[in-house]
């Protein structure tokens, strides 16, 4: 059998089909596992709002998206029977160790901290992890803090004259902890002004439509 003649063309082709081929099934396994991974997302989700909101699963939520430093801060409102019962906030900071790291922190109606997890990180492990519930009980310090109520309303770590204690040997993580929360409750405190003020408007509105101007010949009734 004559041995075929190697040439660019017949390169070119064999390249091809093997790019096909892998392009097809690429595609095809990401089609199998792109609705399973989406559930796992949604699940972990979830389950990180019940944490900072508990009941929150109970309940239904109501998702709001902002841009800040070229990141999104996800607001999720939490209601059970049309009443708010409180309000995770998905923040984030650019100063951990490892670069960002990104904190699921709840506020009640008053804006204090019901509790806060960390999301997503890449700190040291054994050290900067310790800011995880699922590592260590660290971040239960948080519980009930009112930031309104601390010097320069800044939640800080107590090296640096704040009210939080520092991981040990991982101060660094602390901070960009300190900082993503810090960050959701500025939204968070934003976010109740805005619809305050947007409650107060809707209200001015009601009143006036209702307004009777009086007849110009006096009152009927008199």
């Amino acid at each position: 059998m004559a041995k075929k003649e190697s040439t660019f063309l017949n390169m070119t082709l064999t390249l091809f089909i093997i790019t096909a081929v892998a392009s097809v099934a690429l595609g095809y396994v990401y089609n199998i596992t792109k609705e399973p991974i989406q559930k796992a997302k949604d699940e972990k989700l979830k389950n990180a709002i019940n944490i900072v909101v508990p009941d929150a699963d109970k309940g239904t939520i109501e998702t709001e998206t902002i841009e800040i430093e070229g990141k999104d801060i996800y607001i999720y409102t939490v209601s059970i029977d049309d009443k708010t019962i409180g309000t995770a906030i998905n923040s984030f900071s650019n100063d951990g160790f490892g670069g960002l790291v990104r904190v699921m922190v709840g506020f009640d109606a008053d804006g204090k901290i019901i509790d806060s997890d960390v999301l997503e990180h890449k700190e040291t492990p054994g050290l900067g992890d310790k800011s995880s519930k699922s590592v260590n009980n660290w971040n239960e310090q948080f519980k009930g803090l009112d930031i309104s109520t601390m010097k320069d309303q800044t939640l800080k770590v107590s090296k640096d004259g704040g009210e939080v204690d520092a991981i040990t040997a991982a101060t660094i993580t602390s901070r960009a902890y300190c900082d993503a929360i810090q960050r959701a409750w500025t939204v968070y405190m934003e976010t109740i002004d805005g619809n305050s003020q947007e409650k107060e408007t809707a209200e001015t509105e009601i009143i006036e439509e209702n307004i009777v101007e009086p007849n110009e010949g006096g009152n009927d009734n008199e």
